[in-house]
C-alpha cells in the first residue's frame, strides 16, 4: 500500500480540525476550512477560544487538562451532524491537543445492535 503522508484526512468529507496543548489550532483539512469559511477558512494559528462561548470553552479546558472526549450531536440549518472532540496524545504521553471530527448524517440513518 502507498503511504499517503495524510492526504486522506485533508480530502475527508469530514470535517477534521485539530489544535495544540494551548488551543491553538494547527491543521484543518478542506472540509473543515469550508464549514469556516465564514469565520476566514483557514484558522491555522488561532485559539479555539477566540470562536467558543463560555460553555464551550470550559469544556475544550477540561479536555486539554483531564483528556478524554465530548460526543454530541447537532442540527444548523436543517443539517444534523455528529461532533467528536477529544484529546490526543503526545508519544511521552501527555496530552498533545486535541481533535474534532465532524460529519454529517444522513436524516434517516439506520441503528443496528449488535
Amino acid at each position: 500500500m502507498k503511504n499517503d503522508n495524510g492526504m486522506w484526512s485533508m480530502n475527508s468529507i469530514a470535517a477534521i480540525t485539530v489544535c495544540n496543548e494551548k488551543a491553538e489550532i494547527i491543521y484543518m483539512n478542506l472540509k473543515a476550512q469550508s464549514v469556516f469559511k465564514n469565520y476566514g477558512g483557514n484558522l491555522i494559528g488561532q485559539s479555539l477560544f477566540k470562536c467558543h462561548n463560555e460553555h464551550s470553552a470550559s469544556i475544550i479546558r477540561k479536555l486539554l487538562t483531564e483528556g478524554g472526549s465530548n460526543i454530541y450531536t447537532i442540527e444548523k440549518n436543517g443539517i444534523r451532524k455528529l461532533i467528536h472532540q477529544s484529546a490526543w496524545l503526545t508519544e511521552e504521553g501527555t496530552i498533545g491537543g486535541l481533535t474534532e471530527i465532524s460529519m454529517e448524517l444522513p436524516p434517516a440513518m439506520p441503528h443496528f445492535i449488535r
